[in-house]
């Protein structure tokens, strides 16, 4: 997609579903083709617009599309189809003019059948197969383990088939029948004489409300509803170096499709617990080390933490408090595999406190020893006030 949706809309990012669909309407009105008839430029603006309007009313597409860049990550594209783009919503000329396919009278009632949930309006128009909702859950894991990778298995509600009547809905040893009403079609049509020419509308079924059949004697165990709501156990890979707040998702783990459609996607949020020592940026870890003043001073071999246990480090002598150094490859993996973060450590020399006696003669010794000359920062501070206040 070369142009933002966004932007295609008028929008920002931030818009609410209802802005959105305040700006489509707004839009789609000024350059519907009937409105401007023989203006390939208002027709192809109207087809852009309904391009970012599909995409942008649709959550999962919506989703997709923000945190991809496209609605179809997988490959599948969402380009625009035609004029349609209003979900079973067509239109054509014929001999005596233009024939929509799904509206209502006059190009307001039209725009106002599609957005009030009318023709092509969303879910309650449409009769024919529908891919199954999108199911939430979260999961909670240690530092460790969001580092390293877990499977964890995590308990969901959804719905299930009905294992009683077999997903038919009706009792067993009984059949469902074809709604005489719509011929087992789901849909019942009327057609219309209007200004803007024969208009056909297809509503669903009352009689069957979509499904095409009737079921006469409802499963005892689901009703009839064909599903019943079940706690159902799922287990979930978690890949080494996911990070908090990042979601793992499971195609096809979701609520079932209706009439044939595939079932939603499970997203498990990932919540990962703080870590005692460690502070995680991207792939790179933070860790902050006390060391003694003699450590400091004179140099040592200090142990380091790391997430796959203690290593050796050579201090070097006279480093400072706030020093930072960096342990190549210490840090996490990356979650789609492009290497692995750096451990960088802070020493801090910890000044000791409540001195002995002995303890602090030693340390005055140590200061006539060292004189002014040792501490090099120091000398250097006050050479720099005596030249201010001389």
């Amino acid at each position: 997609m070369a142009k933002d949706l966004y932007e295609v809309l008028g929008l920002t990012k931030s818009a609410t579903e209802d802005e959105i669909k305040k700006a489509y309407r707004k839009l789609a009105k000024k350059y519907h083709p009937d409105v401007n008839p023989g203006d390939k430029e208002a027709e192809a603006k109207f087809k852009e617009i309904s391009e970012a309007y599909e995409i942008l009313s649709d959550p999962q597409k919506k989703s997709n599309y923000d945190q991809f860049g496209t609605a179809d990550p997988t490959g599948g594209g969402a380009g625009y189809s035609g004029f349609s783009g209003f979900n079973g919503f067509t239109g054509g000329f014929n001999g005596s003019g233009f024939e929509f396919t799904g509206g209502f009278g006059g190009i307001n009632d039209i725009f106002e059948a599609f957005f009030d949930g009318g023709v092509g309006g969303g879910s309650r128009a449409s009769s024919g197969p529908r891919r199954g909702s999108r199911i939430t859950a979260n999961v909670d894991i240690s530092f460790e383990e969001a580092a390293n990778g877990v499977t964890k298995e995590i308990e969901i509600e959804r719905s299930e088939k009905c294992e009683t009547c077999k997903g038919t809905g009706a009792k067993p040893g009984t059949s469902t029948k074809t709604c005489s009403t719509c011929n087992g079609t789901g849909q019942v049509q009327s057609y219309q004489n209007t200004i803007l020419g024969r208009i056909a509308t297809s509503r669903t079924c009352q009689t069957c409300h979509g499904e095409g059949t009737i079921i006469e004697t409802p499963c005892p165990n689901c009703k009839g509803k064909k599903y019943v709501r079940k706690r159902v156990k799922i287990s979930v890979k978690i890949p080494a170096g996911i990070d908090d707040g990042q979601t793992i998702s499971l195609r096809g783990q979701g609520q079932p499709g209706e009439k044939g459609a595939p079932a939603g996607d499970l997203h498990v949020l990932v919540r990962v617990r703080p870590h005692k020592i460690f502070v995680r940026e991207g792939n790179d870890l933070y860790c902050s080390i006390p060391i003694t003043f003699v450590q400091a001073a004179v140099g040592a071999v200090i142990e380091v933490p790391t997430l796959s246990g203690k290593v050796k480090f050579d201090l070097p002598e006279g480093t400072q408090t706030g020093t930072k150094f960096r342990l190549k490859g210490k840090g996490v993996k990356d979650v789609n595999g492009y290497g692995v973060g750096d451990l960088y450590i802070t020493v801090n020399v910890e000044v000791p406190k409540k001195l002995n006696a002995e303890q602090k003669k030693a340390l005055d010794n140590f200061a006539k020893v060292c004189g002014e000359d040792a501490y090099e920062t120091r000398k250097n501070f006050f050479d720099t006030m005596k030249e201010i206040f001389h």
